[in-house]
């Protein structure tokens, strides 16, 4: 589902990744790892067509990552869904629009309702809640309910679980296994070992080179 062939990426002098190529497979969850600065977010970002490569090639489903901006919304709106650090919510709207938000990428018929991707993060009753009136965790929650409701067939996590209590970080990782049983490729960038343990493989990054 996602090819990754020869990739290289620079910031500047520095060399982040260099002639990089991997695979994620339906149903697989793989996990980049490597110390901080090694450019695991800026790979999920390109995976996910908000960066771009300096070499090499991502392919989605067989269909290139590219520069043009209405092909990469549309292949974004077909195949991916995100799951950011720092939840990528609209504060001011409810967790029930924040939700339909993604619903409407795909289509009314796929995933479930929005009110059963509620009750299975544990926010019943929570739909008219705005999401700046929810703590760090539920706001986490109402993302993996996004998640729930698009089921995309590729997933991009970025370290889904470093602000998170015991209890909301297991709810994270018991969903994104779901959702790789389901099919979904998944992508995570992580440095916690818990998140790791759960993957089919891991990808090291090495530090930056100068």
């Amino acid at each position: 589902m996602i090819e990754v062939r020869h990739a290289s990426k620079h910031h500047g002098r520095r060399t982040l990744w260099n002639d990089l190529s991997f695979d994620v497979a339906r149903g697989e969850i793989v996990c980049l790892v490597g110390p901080s600065g090694s450019g695991k977010s800026t790979l999920l970002d390109c995976v996910g067509h908000l960066d771009a490569l300096d070499s090499g090639t991502i392919r989605i489903a067989g269909e290139p990552v590219c520069r043009n901006r209405r092909q990469a919304r549309l292949l974004r709106q077909r195949y991916l869904g995100y799951l950011f650090q720092d939840f990528g919510l609209v504060a001011d709207m409810t967790a029930q629009a924040n939700i339909d938000i993604a619903r409407a990428s795909r289509g009314p018929n796929r995933g479930v309702r929005t009110s059963d991707a509620l009750d299975r993060v544990g926010l019943t009753g929570r739909a008219t809640d705005r999401v700046h009136e929810l703590s760090g965790g539920e706001q986490q929650r109402v993302a993996m309910a996004r998640l729930l409701v698009k089921r995309p067939s590729v997933i991009l996590a970025d370290e889904p679980t470093s602000a998170l209590d015991d209890g909301n970080a297991a709810m994270v990782l018991d969903l994104l296994a779901e959702l790789a049983g389901d099919g979904a490729a998944v992508l995570i960038a992580t440095h916690s070992p818990a998140v790791e343990a759960l993957a089919t493989r891991s990808v090291s990054l090495n530090a930056p080179k100068t």
